[in-house]
């Protein structure tokens, strides 16, 4: 079966989600049965993969599964708590004080706080964090959910104390045995070039979520009032992104994306309450009554203050944040026993089927049980008590049903597709076979392609780490066949994996999920194409102009294109900063004739 064919065959699923998800607006909860059975047929009948190695790889997705409706529950039910408890009102009131303009507050909370907790925990947990958090602040769900999407982007490459770099990236490129000698430090050498990819390409991710947030969610639907707060935006991108970068080639993989937002988010914080680039106060943005808004805008879960809450203080109230960033952090440090006494507790299922696929849980690591373990906590540390605080179990037991439907499709569909390969027909597995069909009509412009290849992979697999283990050494190889320096591709690779964060289909049904906004995930996912494109095209022609500047000089294709999408942006930035929306006059009555 030639190349092309089977690249087609290998899209079959992803189209399906494409057309029925994205483009008829299927919910995810009858769009991805629908993908899976075809990634099912293909694995079977063309790819002749053995029914037990499909039957292995759906129960692996199941188990995945779980984890990730664990990590749902536990996130819906630290806000239920914080809600009963007063803490959600304090809060409120805190950003409120500093500001309470909602694109100062998105930026800080979604862009800051939330890379914060990429760096220390990853796999999706900054949107089961940020999300309900801005939705308990007075954001609709879905512009909620939309802005947690777009920022897991930048800090996704270095999330989990480094795992996309340090088990993605390293786990794939180990199978050839010209590169272990020193992969470990070839590694580090690649996570410096991913950091400078995303620092440069990051850089308008903030003005992005906000003017995204009142382009579709405002009063006017306009993007000049997100555009306004511009100096404020990239101010907070580079508090991020410039210490970002230097741990990165300073200290290693690891500690990027924590350090720089801890570091932007001190200095944002403080600047704002300063009112350092911040807009003056008769120009504040807020969301109208809502009364007023597009009931698709809205969850299922209602985000309110209980009755008779008490008053307490700022600290008391952000603790059992403050707590999940610190156990976070400390249950992931190599250097700390708690990592080790964390993941001896081990449920495995080896060997499924008679298959050589695994499946395994931590049930003490994985996210959800700090979640869970915090939520205690504030019981005590807040003075619930037992009505309030069952309350706020029933309230997230019935909100965790919704997102079941979806994930247990969506993440067995995956692991089909991903576990293809081996079959009697000797194909590849799916997602080889796909890029192999793209990189065999790109040629010399293969920068431009591998970040969407690698955009894919996390379309796909829902994880950054999974796709750059899948693609890191196709990668390598394609940029040495075309005799460039593979070291670049692979950090597009992982740049690429990175911003397919914001547009993979479990990752919205997760993050969705917490705001109980089921069923809208394609609507999410269109708000979410353009940054997504924006990102992997702009970064790989910045890709492009470096491999290629040595044979044909800095003015190449990819300097040129980074140069007008660069220009661009400051040219919707200079015509939109000072406009002002047009508001619709009322025609006047006509006078009664005499």
């Amino acid at each position: 079966m030639g190349t092309g064919v089977l690249a087609f065959l290998s899209f079959l699923p992803i189209l399906v989600v494409a057309v029925f998800l994205v483009g008829l607006k299927w919910p995810a909860k009858k769009a991805m049965p629908l993908s899976y059975l075809v990634a099912v047929a293909l694995a079977l009948f063309v790819w002749q993969v053995s029914f037990a190695q499909v039957a292995a790889a759906t129960v692996n997705g199941l188990v995945v599964t779980v984890q990730l409706l664990y990590i749902i529950f536990g996130a819906i039910l630290l806000l239920n708590t914080l809600r009963e408890s007063g803490g959600l009102k304090t809060i409120r009131q805190g950003f409120t004080d500093i500001t309470p303009d909602r694109r100062i507050q998105v930026i800080i909370i979604a862009w800051l706080f939330g890379s914060f907790i990429e760096g220390s925990a990853g796999f999706g947990t900054p949107a089961a964090v940020a999300v309900p958090l801005l939705v308990g602040l007075g954001f609709p769900a879905m512009a909620a959910v939309v802005a947690g999407m777009v920022i897991q982007s930048t800090p996704v490459s270095f999330g989990a104390l480094g795992t996309p770099i340090l088990v993605g990236v390293q786990t794939g490129l180990s199978a050839d045995p010209n590169l272990t000698s020193d992969l470990p430090a070839y590694v580090s050498m690649v996570g410096g070039k991913v950091a400078i990819l995303h620092a440069l390409t990051g850089t308008l991710v903030p003005l992005l979520v906000v003017g995204i947030m009142t382009r579709f969610f405002g009063k006017h639907r306009s993007f000049s009032e997100g555009v306004k707060v511009w100096k404020f935006a990239l101010f907070a991108a580079l508090a991020m992104t410039v210490p970002y970068v230097l741990v990165a080639n300073l200290l290693g993989p690891e500690f990027p994306s924590l350090i720089g937002a801890l570091i932007g988010l001190a200095v944002v914080v403080f600047a704002a309450k300063r009112g350092f680039l911040m807009p003056p106060e008769e120009e504040h943005w807020d969301f109208e009554p809502k009364e007023k808004w597009n009931p698709e805008w809205s969850g299922s879960i209602q985000i309110k203050d209980a009755d008779g809450v008490r008053e307490m203080g700022m600290f008391r109230a952000w603790a059992p944040y403050l707590l999940i960033a610190l156990f976070l952090v400390v249950t992931r440090l190599k250097a700390l026993p708690f990592l080790e006494w964390l993941q001896a507790w081990k449920i495995e299922f080896p060997n499924l089927f008679g298959t050589d696929i695994s499946a395994s849980l931590q049930p003490l690591y994985i996210p959800g049980t700090i979640f869970l373990a915090v939520s205690l906590i504030t019981y005590f540390l807040h003075g619930m008590n037992a009505a309030n605080y069952g309350r706020a179990w029933g309230s997230s037991g019935k909100a965790l049903v919704s997102a079941s439907t979806a994930l247990v499709f969506t993440v067995p569909m995956v692991q089909v597709f991903i576990n293809s390969g081996g079959g009697g027909a000797g194909f590849d597995a799916m997602p080889v076979a796909l890029a192999d069909g793209v990189a065999a009509v790109a040629g010399e412009y293969w920068p431009f392609f591998s970040t969407f290849i690698g955009g894919l992979g996390a379309f796909v697999a829902g994880s950054n780490t999974v796709s750059n283990m899948m693609f890191s050494l196709f990668q390598y190889n394609v940029g040495a066949n075309i005799s460039v320096d593979p070291s670049w591709i692979v950090a597009l690779q992982a740049v690429g994996g990175a911003a397919g964060n914001m547009i993979c289909v479990h990752n919205v049904v997760a993050a969705s999920s917490t705001v109980g906004l089921a069923g809208r995930e394609g609507e999410v996912i269109r708000k979410t194409l353009l940054p997504f494109t924006y990102y992997a095209l702009f970064a790989g022609a910045v890709g492009y102009s470096i491999v290629w500047s040595p044979e044909n000089g800095i003015l190449n294709l990819g300097t040129v294109v980074a140069a007008l999408i660069a220009l661009g942006a400051v040219y919707v930035v200079a015509t939109h900063r000072s406009r002002l929306p047009q508001i619709p006059v009322a025609p006047e009555p006509e006078k009664p004739s005499v």
